[in-house]
């Protein structure tokens, strides 16, 4: 067990999660963290037994978490963690900082090439963590460095190399946890970088169902060579594949795919997230019955069903 009140940050018992992610449905953690600054989580981290489950998250925009819960502690990363800073045409954020925000920081310091971050929901440290990516540009493409926290209280950084970064996927160590990033963009007029921020916000209102109870892309696109061997064109996007397989007309409980975006899920209101996870593991089912195609999660399914 820990001392709680050895610690600066907050703890919070049985905490709802689930009504805190964006799909708004799930269960609760037993323990919550939220330290005051990285030294309270270092010192947390080097004192909280290995043998007990731990896990981070950030803005829960890409997760589900299941109806049975969270067992031991979930650490939160907030407002300490989300400070964002200008140097020359470098932006260093926080874990917890939102990636819009970090996007409209870059736009206002005249930093172009960090436009993408605003199509992505969620924060920082969970945008490391997966090498997310919006509109042709990745994080990889503009990361310099990621400051992280072993699992014993180490801090340090990680550059290009060691983060292992390519589509979805991060191959730093699965037990560190990312507290910020350094952004490398190019000096641009304010003007035209907010021209393409205003330009990204429309295409995703236009294209996406930012107002309802929903998350990011539900999977990743296949790879040209996952294509080929499934003998469709080039190019077919997950939301198509979903097409193809009848996923427009699917609900299962509350859950079904957006019509505006069949790569987005939502919950119509009264989804569990058995009812969306059910969801996606059918529409995997079918894209193999039909095309012999693994279509991979990109959405976190974490916790107890």
């Amino acid at each position: 067990m820990i001392d709680q009140d050895s610690y600066c940050g907050t703890f919070t018992k049985n905490a709802p999660l689930g009504q805190k992610s964006w799909f708004k449905c799930g269960g609760t953690a037993d323990l919550l963290f939220a330290p005051e600054d990285i030294d309270d989580l270092a010192v947390f981290l080097k004192e909280y037994p290995s043998e007990e489950p731990l896990l981070v998250l950030g803005g829960m925009a890409n997760c589900i978490i299941r109806d049975g819960g969270i067992r031991g502690c979930v650490i939160s990363l907030g407002k300490p963690f989300a400070e964002i800073e200008v140097q020359g045409t470098r932006i260093m954020a926080g874990a917890g900082a939102l990636n819009g925000s970090v996007a409209a920081a870059a736009a206002k310091a005249g930093i172009g090439g960090l436009e993408f971050l605003s199509g992505i929901p969620g924060t920082v440290g969970g945008a490391l963590r997966m090498n997310a990516g919006a509109y042709g540009t990745e994080v990889k493409d503009v990361l310099v460095a990621a400051m992280a926290i072993g699992r014993h209280g180490s801090i340090g950084a990680l550059g290009l190399e060691e983060m292992n970064l390519r589509y979805r996927y991060c191959g730093a160590p699965k037990d560190i946890t990312f507290v910020g990033a350094v952004f490398e963009g190019k000096a641009e007029e304010t003007l035209t970088v907010r021209a393409r921020l205003k330009e990204i916000k429309s295409t995703r209102q236009s294209t996406q169902p930012i107002s309802e109870k929903t998350g990011g892309s539900t999977f990743a696109n296949p790879s040209a060579k996952e294509l080929e061997s499934a003998g469709l064109p080039e190019g077919t996007k997950a939301w198509q594949i979903v097409e193809k397989v009848g996923g427009r007309d699917l609900q299962i409980g509350g859950a079904r795919m957006s019509d505006k975006h069949l790569n987005f899920m939502i919950n119509t209101g009264d989804a569990t997230a058995a009812d969306l996870e059910n969801l996606g593991d059918e529409l995997i089912k079918r894209a193999y019955d039909q095309f012999s195609l693994n279509l991979h999660w990109e959405i976190r399914r974490i916790g107890d069903c």
